[in-house]
């Protein structure tokens, strides 16, 4: 995405990645290559900028931000890495370059994804400790740690991989798919969007706002990775298109078509747009993205 807000907070985002993880011992060094190979990959970073940019709209400073959207990007990447195992979906490549288990092995790669989730939560709760004394700077942080611990766990990504998993090869409902398409996918986006509110200092009206937001770009967005595993294109997207059919997996243009996946992708869009248009100027920012999302080949 070109919008200079976009690109200004994913290279504060990837300036400042690397820093909040914890000093490795030396004789586990292959668990911070390991780490750091797949954190440098490279991508969208979205979860990232999405608390960096609802912490702004917000009225926050984005700086205090950080340890949170970097540990988003810790907790997306290691999702990202264990995906790619053999006992998931089992892919050799990951934005055009081998996957963390062809470079490390299995072993490693399952061991790179804890470290990072780990990583993630340490990050949080270093920073919470600066501000044990000062409850009105502590509450912020312990509310967006808690929206980014839910959207990772049992009730978010976690869940909906679940879901995933146990429907491979099986006939699946359109409202099983819409589950786990919200959960696999839409919990963390929407969990990002709400911890940057709550670092922010968002009113309750802006968060509910902001939350539907979420809801409405997340599952847009995985909409159109379903629509770009078949009409995608393979250089652009870094790995083989049409891996979720080889694999039975349920996806939009399967069990809904093609058109109708397009005519929802749409509704979800202009949903999403039509919640910031009371924001005015303020909201320029959330309409693009979401217009953008729509209409990515990436």
């Amino acid at each position: 995405m070109k919008n200079p807000q976009y690109q200004e907070l994913k290279a504060l985002a990837q300036e400042h990645l690397l820093d909040f993880l914890p000093e490795i011992d030396p004789k586990s060094s292959t668990l911070y290559e390991a780490m750091k190979y797949s954190l440098q990959a490279g991508g969208k970073m979205l979860r990232s900028v999405l608390v960096l940019a609802s912490c702004r709209f917000a009225g926050g400073d984005v700086i205090s931000a950080l340890p949170y959207a970097c540990a988003m990007e810790y907790i997306h990447t290691y999702s990202l890495i264990h995906d790619d195992l053999p006992a998931l979906d089992n892919d050799d490549l990951r934005r055009g370059r081998p996957t963390n288990h062809k470079v490390f092995g299995e072993d490693m790669a399952i061991l790179a994804g804890d470290g990072l989730l780990s990583c993630a939560f340490e990050a949080m709760n270093k920073d919470k400790l600066l501000y044990l004394d000062d409850l009105s700077k502590l509450k912020p942080r312990v509310l967006a740690a808690y929206e980014i611990s839910k959207g990772a766990g049992c009730r978010g990504m976690v869940a909906g991989q679940v879901a995933d998993v146990e429907v491979e090869n099986r006939p699946c409902s359109k409202e099983l798919l819409d589950y786990i398409h919200i959960n696999k996918t839409a919990a963390m986006i929407m969990a990002a969007i709400r911890a940057g509110a709550c670092l922010g200092g968002a009113d309750s009206k802006m968060l509910n706002d902001l939350t539907s937001y979420g809801e409405a770009i997340g599952l847009a967005f995985q909409i159109k990775d379903d629509i770009l595993d078949v009409m995608g294109d393979e250089a652009l997207l870094g790995k083989p298109i049409g891996s979720d059919a080889e694999q039975g997996k349920p996806t939009y243009p399967i069990l809904h078509g093609m058109d109708a996946s397009m005519a929802r992708l749409t509704e979800l869009t202009e949903r999403a747009i039509a919640l910031m248009e009371p924001y005015g100027e303020k909201g320029e920012f959330f309409r693009e993205l979401a217009e953008y999302l729509a209409i990515r080949n990436l």
